[in-house]
Order: structure tokens, then sequence, then C-alpha cells
């Protein structure tokens, strides 16, 4: 059991401590992003709207966050990802608080708007800023640093915020959502100022390669699309599914979504240091992910116990854990061909893009469709997918290998 623990930590050393203090920021962040799992149920259980409305309401979501996404590449580029990332979490704070009292369809829409531009400025300048506080043979570690935070936060996020539904109702997860932001804010400004932090691993290109001109990173993006879409219904689907088919209560779901994030703790980190001495390059263990993660929607169909949604889960949590980083590292690495700024904003956007039609199509399936049939076509998404990646995996490799024969052949 000693040396379980020891190898355990062993995976963290190395990291550089502006990636710790920037984990650390984050942690707090998601600890807070109670709102998000819920957002689907709250609209409808609490304001009462119907599932065609929720799903339009995500759409805004979507859109706000496309938006605050490639705004963010922008500012990037142009302020830094200092400057971006304090008055993103700052503004965020006091937006989410405020959402609370919107009640009426169109208001809501905008609000939603609002609020996601202003919070997914903060994706792109973030990605930057761990790729500058982070050495080039600890990025994967580093960015899997910040997903272990993240899911930290979310793994007790949703449980404290069924309990806070059980106590003070949904109006206690917005101000708990919104000051977690502002603390987060307060923290980076102390431990993460220019003038404190170290930058380990600065580019700067002379003539940098346009994203938008890079066909195999926009063949990626596409595949980042389509498993969004099947991804994202955990948060919004998923839980309604919960409720209206398993009748789980608030705390319940909370749970459940809370087991993602414990497991991710706890396992991440050492999976992903034993992937990476692994023979499989990015795009392969990207395509393992993806088809575990259909396959955590696939398996609901097959019984009514509702056991299998633990099952489904623990499919769905494997899955991300080998899919995130590895695309993560592969959009970090491409984006040194250019601006960092505007390859990691199109990162970002291939989710949000996801946020507009997988939480609305997700929706209006199981309205019209049922649930069953609605996981049947989400898995196909996830095949689909899964083939788009493995033929970009096996084109880079066959670019690859002429590249060596031509190199070999000079010599």
């Amino acid at each position: 059991m000693k040396t379980l623990f020891k190898n355990y930590f062993n995976t963290f050393k190395g990291l550089s401590n502006e990636i710790w203090w920037l984990a650390l920021i984050t942690l707090i962040n998601r600890a807070g992003t109670m709102v998000i799992p819920f957002l689907a149920l709250y609209l409808k259980e609490d304001l009462h709207f119907t599932v065609s409305n929720v799903g339009w309401i995500m759409s805004a979501f979507g859109l706000g966050s496309v938006a605050g996404s490639w705004l963010g590449g922008k500012l990037t580029d142009t302020l830094g990802y200092y400057k971006v990332m304090v008055r993103s979490l700052i503004a965020t704070g006091v937006l989410f608080i405020a959402l609370q009292f919107l009640n009426t369809f169109a208001s809501i829409c905008i609000g939603i708007f609002i609020v996601m531009l202003v919070a997914d400025t903060f994706r792109p300048a973030m990605f930057v800023a761990l790729n500058a506080y982070s050495k080039p043979e600890n990025k994967i570690r580093s960015l899997t640093l910040i997903r272990l935070a993240i899911n930290l936060g979310f793994s007790a996020g949703p449980a404290v915020g069924g309990l806070i539904i059980t106590g003070l109702g949904y109006s206690g997860l917005f101000w708990v959502d919104g000051i977690t932001c502002i603390i987060a804010t307060l923290v980076m400004i102390q431990v993460l100022h220019p003038k404190k932090a170290k930058v380990l691993d600065e580019i700067k290109n002379e003539n940098p390669v346009s994203a938008y001109k890079d066909k195999v990173f926009l063949t990626f993006l596409i595949a980042m699309i389509l498993f969004g879409i099947v991804f994202l219904q955990y948060f919004s689907t998923i839980t309604i599914y919960y409720k209206d088919i398993h009748s789980l209560t608030e705390l319940q779901i909370g749970l459940i979504l809370g087991l993602n994030g414990l497991l991710i703790f706890i396992f991440e980190m050492p999976l992903i240091k034993w992937l990476e001495n692994t023979k499989y390059t990015k795009l392969g263990l990207m395509f393992f992910g993806i088809i575990l993660t259909g396959l955590s929607l696939f398996v609901l169909n097959l019984t009514s116990w509702s056991g299998v949604l633990i099952i489904g889960m623990l499919l769905m949590t494997f899955g991300e854990m080998i899919a995130f980083p590895f695309s993560n590292a592969f959009a970090v690495d491409r984006a040194k061909k250019g601006n960092q700024g505007e390859y990691m904003a199109l990162y970002s956007i291939s989710f949000s893009i996801a946020h507009i039609f997988g939480h609305n199509a997700g929706l209006q399936m199981t309205a019209h469709l049922g649930y069953d049939n609605t996981w049947y076509i989400i898995t196909g998404i996830a095949v689909i997918c899964a083939i788009i990646l493995f033929s970009l995996n096996e084109k880079l490799n066959t670019q690859k290998n002429i590249k060596v024969w031509k190199t070999k052949k000079i010599l």
C-alpha cells in the first residue's frame, strides 16, 4: 500500500508552482459550478418550462459559449492571458448571482447567453497560461492536473449542490457559484500575478500559421464537436432521464455525478502517466476514449435495473479520462504552429458548438423519440467520431512515415 501511494504521488513530480496555483484557482472556481449540472432540472422543475423550451435555452447557453471562446482567443492574443482570466472570473461571479432573478423565457435566454459569453473568455486564456507555465515534457500531466482540479471540484459540487437544493432551493446555487468565482479571482490576483509567475515555455512565431488553414486541426475539431455532443448528454438529458425514468432525487443525482469526479481524482493521473509510456498516439487513445463514452449511453438500453446507471457512469468516466487530456495535449501541440489564442479558442469553440446542438438535440429527441431511441442515435454519433479520429490518426502516421523515409533517403 505504501508503494502504491508513493507511485501515485510520484506522478505529480516535476510540475511547476504556477501550474499548482492555476489548479487551485480552477478547483475553487469549479467547486462552485453547481448550477451547470442542475440547470436543465432547474428550468424544468423550478421555473416549469417545457422540455422543448429547456432545449432552446441550452442552445443559448452554447451560443454564448461559442462567442465567449472566440472573443477569449482574440483578447488573449492582444491583451494577454492574465488580464483576460481575471476579468472573466470576476464578471462571471457577478453575472451568476444576477441570473437567478430572471424568470421569463426570453430574459433567461439572453441572460444565459451573456453569462456564457463572459465566462468562456476564460477558457482559451487558461489553456495559453497552462502552456506558458509548464515545461514542454510536462504538458500532458499539467493538463491532467488542471482536469483533476476541475473534477475534484465537480465531484464535490453536485453532491453539495443537491444538499443546497434540498435545504435552500435552487437560488442558493447561484449565490454559491457567483461567490466562488469572486474568491477564485482574489486568489489569482494574490498568487499568480505576472511579476510573481515564472514563464517556462514562451512561444513566439514571426510567421504564425492560421488555425483556419490547418486542415488536420479542423478535422480534429469536427471530431471534438461530435464527442462533445455525446459527452454533454450527461449535463442535461441524462439528469432528466435519471429523474423521469429511474425516479432519483436531486441528492441521488448529485451523488452519481459526484462519483465521476471522485473516480477521476483517484485514477486519472496514474492512468495518464501509464498511457504516456505506451506505443499509442494521442489520437489513438482518444479513439478508445470515445468508444467507452458511447458505450456508456448504449448500455442504458440493455436493462431497466437502476444499477446500470453506475455502470454507464463508470464507462463514461474512463472514456472521459482518456479522451480529454490527450485531446487537450493534441490541441496545445498544434497551437505551437500559430497564434496560440486562435488555436485554443477554436478548440474551446468546438465544445461550445456541441453545447448549441448537443443539449437541444438530446432534449428534443427524448421528447419526440423517447430515451431508448435517443441513446441509440447518440451512440451512432460516437461511432462516427471514432471513425474520424481513426482515419486522422492513420493519415498522420502515414505522413510521419513518409518524412522518416525521405530523411533516411537524403542521409
